[in-house]
């Protein structure tokens, strides 16, 4: 069994004061994604410039500068509105098992996703462009692109999240996508009992997947330490507030709470059919 270090994992704080903890990706793993993101959108390129030479029968020197600047509205475009879509995952990502998450544990924004993608084409395709003289540009403009090349690609090694400049300044990290995995036993155990607390389906709306198996894992976690405890107090107050339950948990009644929520949480993705890939955590668009 494979087991993941603390320093390959990335925390991040929400709104709801409950951490969440995802296995940073590896560098081989978003190149693997960026290529294939490459290929889709050059390939997409390579057809057009064909359909344009058929078209309008034209072949010289002004072609192919219209389709390079075409090439950057067909980039952009793509890597913006399948990010927006997908909460941050492109073809590419999604083969690979990774996605885009906000560092401050919110929905992803457009200004992020547009900042970290503009800011890869000034990373790496417009240096590129320069430097392999697509771009028409003298020996010294070459020299600071390489340099600059050099600079954006070591950047992400020596990050401690593999975060590259654009991830740095949006506010974003690209991590391994979760597994979800419940355990059965732990739905069995809380519905032996009488249930204490009632939830309604606006409040059950309100989480997916991901933070489902987040919250079964703070409440497997054995009350050994006050640490343990007190996460799970935490969590408590996190989830009452964030639902809006109208109602003041009794002292002593905090891990109840966040059982019965846990179980008709559960029972309720269930009910609707979201159980499997279509509400994956609570910033999912329908």
């Amino acid at each position: 069994m494979n087991t993941i270090s603390d320093k390959d994992l990335v925390e991040i704080l929400p709104p709801e004061a409950v951490t969440l903890r995802f296995e940073r990706s590896s560098f081989g793993t978003r190149f693997a994604a960026q290529l294939v993101d490459v290929l889709i959108t050059y390939l997409s390129l390579f057809a057009l410039l064909l359909a344009i030479i058929f078209i309008f029968r034209i072949l010289n020197e002004g072609v192919f500068t219209f389709v390079i600047l075409l090439s950057f509205f067909i980039r952009s475009p793509y890597y913006i509105f399948t990010e927006l879509v997908w909460n941050g995952q492109t073809i590419g990502k999604k083969l690979s098992k990774i996605c885009v998450v906000s560092a401050d544990g919110k929905t992803l924004t457009p200004y992020q996703v547009v900042v970290r993608n503009l800011m890869k084409e000034a990373e790496v395709f417009f240096p590129i462009s320069m430097l392999f003289g697509v771009i028409s540009s003298s020996g010294t403009v070459k020299l600071i692109c390489f340099f600059w090349l050099c600079v954006t690609l070591i950047y992400p090694l020596r990050s401690k999240y593999n975060q590259r400049l654009g991830d740095v300044i949006a506010g974003t990290f690209v991590v391994e996508k979760p597994k979800i995995v419940f355990l059965e036993d732990v739905a069995e155990r809380r519905t032996k009992r009488a249930q204490f607390f009632d939830f309604d389906p606006e409040q059950l709306d309100s989480y997916g997947r991901f933070e489902l198996q987040t919250l079964e894992d703070i409440i497997r976690a054995p009350e050994k330490t006050k640490e343990a405890r007190e996460r799970k107090l935490r969590a408590a107050k996190a989830i009452h507030k964030k639902i809006g339950y109208p109602h003041t948990i009794p002292l002593g009644k905090e891990i109840l709470f966040l059982e019965d929520f846990y179980v008709q949480q559960r029972q309720y993705l269930e009910s609707k059919n979201l159980f499997g890939d279509l509400r994956e955590n609570k910033h999912y668009k329908e």
